[in-house]
């Protein structure tokens, strides 16, 4: 069994902008982990965090570029009649 520790890795060779490899370092010296790691991990999040229908969805609504009404945050009550939410009485 593998384990975080004992997964054996492959090399890659990739060519990246100085820029880029230059913010690459930095934030993993932030992080204190080695590049190879940071980047390791940008890639998993990347292959494995993909959005589930309900927020493409939203993500789509956004990009679509439709006003959506503005919702009054001024007091509760106001929050819930701007949401079209009546407290039943």
């Amino acid at each position: 069994m593998e384990t975080a520790t004992t997964t054996r890795r492959k090399r890659a060779s990739i060519y990246i902008k100085p820029y880029l490899m230059d913010r690459l370092r930095e934030r993993a010296h932030k992080q204190r982990i080695s590049l190879s790691n940071y980047v390791e991990t940008l890639l998993l999040d990347s292959v494995y965090n993909e959005p589930n229908e309900t927020t493409l969805a939203a993500m789509r609504e956004c990009e679509s570029g439709v006003e959506l009404p503005i919702v009054d945050t001024s007091s509760m009550e106001a929050f819930k009649r701007s949401m079209g939410l009546y407290e039943k009485e």
